[in-house]
């Protein structure tokens, strides 16, 4: 068989060898502007649309949790892929547990109140606070997908009254769940850390603004692990002034890089990371699509197939 490789970034050499060590007899190759020859399956991050255009390919494989990009493409290009090809996302590939890592180490931060020990420590005032309880911590997670699973039951242990929110309802031990809109007000309604692992969808674009951080409890938190056209950014720099919100700490925004003007950078309450919350790691992303191109070649059903009418 014969598989095109595109991604801006990664190592191409390195995919492209350990590739053809885990199928045996793949022929993987880099694309490169021009190349119109046949391929069976294409690996990619932001394809330009002349890679996949007129290709007829047996599935398509995103190197990486999130398909908008190519979703984005296909709404101004739909010739670009057959409603009939199946598209394939990485669903966990070693991210969860980088998600919980993430997760737990910024909500035991602002738990313990490091945040505002911090801020002490910048005016040399030494002072004990008073401690934060356990049941006055509600965790509410945006999204009940795998990572947002795994993202609480990393959190389960440590105690926290935890809920979720999805379009659908999940069954999560010691989680309780919240599903469609009509649910999403109760939910938000005494949630004091929000952590967003929403899919980027049309419906979901935009939804973290200021309405939605209102109904939060008083001195609350966000985390945005997910897009960030999620979050209406500049509705959120009102929240924080306001007082409704005491913190967030963001790993995606609405352009990044984050142009060097952008208030966010400024903002004393605002911590950010550069989208590195949750990274392709190659071995395990590797691992899972040549399981899955073996179980496509055997007529077998295979995880991970998106869906494009929700965009996940």
């Amino acid at each position: 068989m014969d598989i095109i490789f595109y991604h801006p970034t990664f190592d191409s050499q390195y995919w492209i060898t350990t590739l053809e060590k885990a199928l045996p007899g793949a022929r993987v190759r880099k694309w490169e502007e021009g190349d119109s020859q046949p391929a069976d399956y294409a690996l990619v991050w932001n394809p330009p649309v002349e890679m996949l255009r007129g290709r007829a390919l047996k599935a398509v494989f995103a190197l990486g949790a999130g398909v908008d990009s190519i979703l984005t493409k296909l709404n101004a290009h739909p010739e670009m892929l057959p409603e009939t090809t199946p598209l394939f996302r990485l669903e966990d590939t070693g991210m969860a547990q980088q998600m919980q890592e993430y997760a737990v180490s910024q909500v035991l931060h602002w738990f313990r109140r490091f945040d505002d020990y911090q801020a002490l420590k910048q005016q040399a005032s030494w002072q004990e606070l008073d401690e934060y309880r356990h049941e006055d911590f509600t965790i509410g997670i945006l999204g009940a997908g795998v990572l947002g699973s795994k993202v609480a039951e990393s959190l389960h242990v440590w105690g926290f009254p935890l809920r979720c929110w999805s379009r659908t309802r999940k069954e999560f031990a010691g989680v309780t769940s919240y599903a469609g809109a009509e649910e999403l007000n109760e939910f938000l309604r005494g949630t004091r850390v929000l952590i967003n692992l929403l899919p980027h969808t049309p419906e979901t674009v935009g939804i973290i603004n200021l309405s939605l951080l209102n109904q939060l409890a008083d001195n609350s938190y966000l985390l945005n692990l997910a897009r960030g056209a999620h979050v209406v950014e500049h509705e959120l720099l009102q929240a924080l002034d306001q007082g409704k919100l005491k913190g967030a700490m963001l790993d995606v925004f609405s352009q990044e890089p984050l142009p060097a003007e952008n208030p966010l950078w400024q903002h004393p309450r605002v911590a950010m990371t550069p989208h590195i919350a949750a990274t392709t790691r190659a071995d395990d992303a590797i691992t899972y699509i040549a399981r899955t191109i073996t179980q496509l070649e055997r007529g077998e059903s295979a995880q991970g197939r998106v869906d494009r009418r929700r965009g996940y």
